[in-house]
């Protein structure tokens, strides 16, 4: 097995039934190896469990949380389960593109690169201005405090070997497991890249759950992982 893609879900009834045949299908058509697709319901509870028994796909491991646990806890517990020798992270929601994988995968590989991550900056950051400000304000603070010369930490898109992220000692159930590898990949002094990707961010309207406490939150993280 080449890539394992985990999706972390929770009450993703809606955005499972519309994107999921999407991402499967665009996950098929990636051609470098062989990919599995491993999504954790996160203690759901609301339709998730019919829309993920109507879905067919080979290499398609659903596992089950009783309990929400956290994002966090969720990557955790399929990163535990992959069997691929790299690991993506991938959100149900399309707000990131599939069609990226390959161009994280031939840096990863050609570059000698220990993390690759999908840099939204970098060709054009499109979407509310609040959260175009707070993730350049946290980034511009993760860099301060790091000596770190990063243009998007808190993407989504975090690409590296199984047994990279396995030496990280990640701990974090929510959010926050984006400011943990970060921090803990610099502090191990990995070589971190970032590529531009696509992005097409979600609206409040449409189940944007990122709010200023979680701003908040992920400053005292930074603080915690650095000191």
């Amino acid at each position: 097995m080449n890539l394992s893609v985990v999706i972390p879900n929770y009450n993703g009834e809606k955005i499972l039934s519309k994107n999921l045949p999407i991402i499967l299908d665009e996950i098929n058509n990636y051609k470098n190896g062989k990919t599995e697709v491993i999504i954790v319901d996160d203690g759901s509870c609301d339709g998730t469990d019919n829309v993920l028994r109507g879905i067919e796909y080979n290499n398609l491991r659903v596992i089950h949380h009783t309990s929400n646990r956290g994002k966090g806890a969720a990557f955790l517990t399929g990163l535990s389960n992959a069997k691929g020798e790299f690991v993506i992270i991938q959100d149900a929601d399309l707000e990131y593109d599939p069609h990226d994988y390959l161009k994280l995968m031939q840096v990863i590989k050609e570059d000698n690169i220990d993390i690759v991550q999908g840099a939204r900056f970098k060709k054009g950051y499109h979407g509310l201005f609040i959260h175009r400000l707070g993730n350049r304000i946290l980034t511009v603070v993760l860099n301060f405090l790091f000596n770190s010369h990063l243009n998007d930490y808190a993407t989504c898109y975090k690409l590296a070997r199984k047994t990279t992220f396995d030496s990280l000692c990640l701990k974090s159930s929510g959010f926050d497991i984006d400011v943990e590898i970060v921090c803990n990949a610099i502090k191990k002094r990995l070589k971190v890249a970032e590529v531009s990707v696509s992005y097409y961010p979600r609206s409040y309207k449409e189940g944007k759950k990122i709010r200023l406490k979680d701003a908040i939150w992920a400053i005292f993280y930074m603080f915690k992982y650095r000191f």
